[in-house]
């Protein structure tokens, strides 16, 4: 097949921020660009998927993207672009794909955006009967009410991801502390903030790959907050993930299966199966889920575009519990374009 792999680098996310923000550019953080690729994933995932025989090409997905989509006619569309402004950017290349009429893999317009949102998933996840921590959206200038909400808190930003916006010192004890973090999200990311209470008990993170009756889960990975620095709070938050961690003193932090008993995996696996079907994700995601005092799952985010670094010494879960399962790291996205192919019986075309 010919397969357009859509993605946005960290390149691309800088240059559509000096577009937007040419005298601030200088000033601009790592943090911000997070969510994109770097060269080397982006090569990584080109060379997987034409391991398979497929012609590959890949699309910064920018400005041009629906442009260069017509001219190239691909069979598919292979998805892995996050984008960097507004809480919709996640929906922008299925967008342009179903404008073009276009195959794609991985979740719709209205999925993407609505997971993005942590706020208004909670609320679909709430109204269906999903377990997930109690919370509250704040926007600036309005009054900020904590009643009915119990501290210790956690404070988002409420439209990121890769733990952008969500610190060390995210975590709130009591309302000064809130009012501090909460004003300082407003002020950095310019959208609302989400008060969440803070679930103490254990964490894991689930991949899925699939759909329907076919939906595969993949074994469960477990965090282990003992490895990070002593004093921190126990969460996988932004210096967790980005600064702590790093290549030459990588944190083991993950297990892989993780050390559930058969009952307790299979709660975790009910609950993820329903997630993804409430929220009509397709193909593939990666939900995260705590455990609240009582010892139950919570979803705590849901990712449908989640991250695949191609290096096993990263702490990259999607292909982590692939490659527990036994999978190649070409393998998920083969996996990935078969469970896409089911949904377009008839135009996706094979080519040689």
């Amino acid at each position: 097949m010919k397969i357009a792999l859509a993605y946005s680098s960290k390149h691309g996310l800088l240059k559509e921020y000096r577009r937007r923000y040419p005298a601030s550019v200088e000033k601009a953080s790592a943090e911000l660009f997070a969510e994109g690729d770097s060269a080397a994933t982006i090569r990584a995932v080109k060379d997987a998927i034409a391991s398979f025989g497929h012609e590959v090409h890949g699309l910064e997905a920018d400005a041009g993207m629906e442009m260069r989509l017509k001219r190239l006619a691909p069979d598919l569309v292979f998805n892995i672009a996050e984008g960097l402004f507004g809480d919709c950017r996640e929906s922008y290349v299925p967008m342009i794909c179903e404008k073009l009429s276009l195959p794609y893999t991985g979740s719709g317009p209205l999925a993407l955006g609505l997971c993005l949102h942590k706020g208004r998933c909670k609320e679909v996840l709430t109204a269906n009967g999903i377990p997930n921590a109690a919370f509250r959206i704040f926007r600036a200038g309005e009054r900020l009410d904590f009643s009915g909400l119990e501290f210790p808190c956690i404070v988002k930003p409420v439209a990121e991801g890769s733990s952008k916006g969500i610190f060390d010192k995210s975590v709130v004890e009591d309302e000064r502390q809130a009012r501090t973090r909460i004003k300082e999200s407003f002020g950095l990311y310019e959208q609302p903030v989400i008060l969440e209470t803070y679930l103490p008990g254990a964490e894991y993170t689930v991949a899925m790959i699939g759909n329907g009756n076919d939906l595969e889960v993949l074994p469960i990975v477990g965090l282990d907050f003992s490895q990070l620095p002593s004093g921190a709070r126990k969460i996988y938050s932004y210096e967790a993930k980005w600064v702590w961690d790093t290549p030459q003193a990588p944190m083991r932090i993950f297990q892989c299966p993780a050390p559930l008993s058969p009952a307790e995996r299979g709660e975790m696996e009910s609950l993820v199966r329903r997630t993804f079907r409430v929220l009509e994700l397709r193909d593939w995601s990666r939900m995260d889920v705590r455990l609240d005092a009582h010892g139950k799952p919570n979803i705590l985010e849901v990712n449908p575009i989640p991250g695949i670094l191609p290096d096993p010494e990263e702490n990259s879960c999607f292909p982590k519990a692939a490659r527990a399962a036994g999978y190649a790291y070409a393998q998920i996205f083969q996996k990935v374009i078969s469970a896409a192919k089911t949904r377009f019986p008839g135009a996706i075309h094979e080519y040689s």
